[in-house]
Formats: structure tokens, sequence, C-alpha cells
């Protein structure tokens, strides 16, 4: 938690748009909850993500994981903590079931979903590891309860834009790796030339030029305050 929430701060102090935590299973039970929310309302976060998986997690996507999930009781409980723990009543509690990622169903998911809405959770987020998004959108379709729903198209890139706005009760879409997934192609890719073109006479037109990175580590205000605070 420590790690990751340093890391929210670090991104908060540098952007102006609303930051969605995924804080996993908030770090254990209830009493773990009340003290992240705490924390990561405290750092800027306008949201946390809390599924109800048990902890510690195992990450939905991976081959053979174990996707053991909480009573939902007990999860009702870590999303009424956050609730009662939040102080800004706009800082958004997102429950995340795993009912379909640990092979339970649409029914499960509906009835876990429902449950966790009337704990009071903001957003409903839905997640599945089928490589079709046949299974979200069915649950999608079926769902009658108050809170909007969030997707994460991971596993199924077809799931586009125009296709999720058609199903007409999704408010929220996390692209939630492909940043990261980016930044090792475009690493392995640009090392890779280097070492074929034994230098970086090819790969360093590609780039983005040194003073893009100055630019976005806020340069020209360091150089203002060079000019006026050190005498």
């Amino acid at each position: 938690m420590t790690q990751h929430l340093e890391m929210v701060r670090a991104m908060v102090a540098q952007c102006s748009l609303p930051l969605v935590a995924d804080i996993d299973t908030g770090f254990g039970n209830a009493l773990n909850v009340i003290y992240a929310v705490e924390q990561y309302e405290r750092a800027g976060a306008a949201a946390v993500v809390i599924e109800d998986k048990t902890f510690p997690k195992v990450t939905s996507l991976v081959a053979g994981g174990r996707q053991e999930l909480l009573r939902i009781e007990e999860f009702q409980g870590k999303i009424e903590a956050a609730r009662a723990t939040r102080r800004d009543p706009e800082f958004i509690v997102i429950a995340r079931t795993e009912a379909l990622v640990a092979g339970l169903g649409e029914k499960e998911a509906l009835k876990r979903a429902a449950a966790y809405a009337d704990a009071g959770a903001d957003m409903i987020l839905v997640h599945s590891k089928q490589r079709t998004p046949d299974e979200v959108e069915s649950f999608v379709r079926a769902w009658s309860g108050p809170a909007p729903i969030v997707l994460v198209p991971t596993a199924y890139p077809e799931l586009n834009a125009a296709r999720i706005k058609a199903l007409g009760k999704v408010k929220m879409v996390i692209y939630g790796n492909h940043a990261l997934r980016a930044a090792v192609t475009g690493m392995k890719d640009a090392f890779r030339r280097i070492r074929a073109d034994g230098g970086i006479h090819n790969v360093h037109k590609d780039l983005v030029s040194v003073e893009e990175i100055f630019r976005l580590q806020g340069m020209d205000r360091v150089k203002s305050d060079e000019k006026r605070f050190l005498r």
C-alpha cells in the first residue's frame, strides 16, 4: 500500500484530472479499508476501486490464478466502512465484483452487485477474463440496480466506445494497463533497434525530445524560480 499510495500522491501532484485509485481488496479487512480510504482521500484521489476477492489477491487475468471471493456480508462491511470514512461526499467508492472471473456466473454477479449497491457503493465495476465481451454485455443488460456500471475491457478489446455507449448503463471505462504496456513496448523496441543499429543514430528521431521531457517536468517554472530566488 505504501508504494502505491506514494505513486498516487506523485500523480495527483502533476495532474489536475480526477484520479481513480485501484486499491485491490483494500489491503485487508474492513479496518484496513478505513485506513486506506483515509490515506487515499488525503492523498487527493477522487475515487477508489475495492474488489470482493480475499486478501491477498491474485490478479484476475493470470492463467490458473486463485480467484476466491469474500462472503457478500463481509464485503458489504468493507463498502460501508469506506462510505463512513470518506470526508468528501463526492469521493467515489466503486465496488468491483469478480464473480464472473471466478466462474460463478451472471446470477451470482448480479446478486453481489445488488448487495454492494445496497451497502452504498456509488458505482459497480464488473469484470471478466473471457476473450469476448458477451458475458459482460449480458450482465450490463440484466442490471437494474441504481448504481452505474464501470467496465475494464482489457481482455476483450473489441468492446469499443460505441459498443459500450449502446449498453446505456456504463458511466466509466478504465483502460487499466495500456499505458504501462505501451511504455514497455516502446522501451523494448527502442533498445532492440539500438542494439541492431549499433547506436542511437536511427532511433533518435523517433523519440520525444529531451526538451519535451523538461516541459513535462515543469522546467520553465524551475528556471523562473532559479532567477527569482537563487541569489
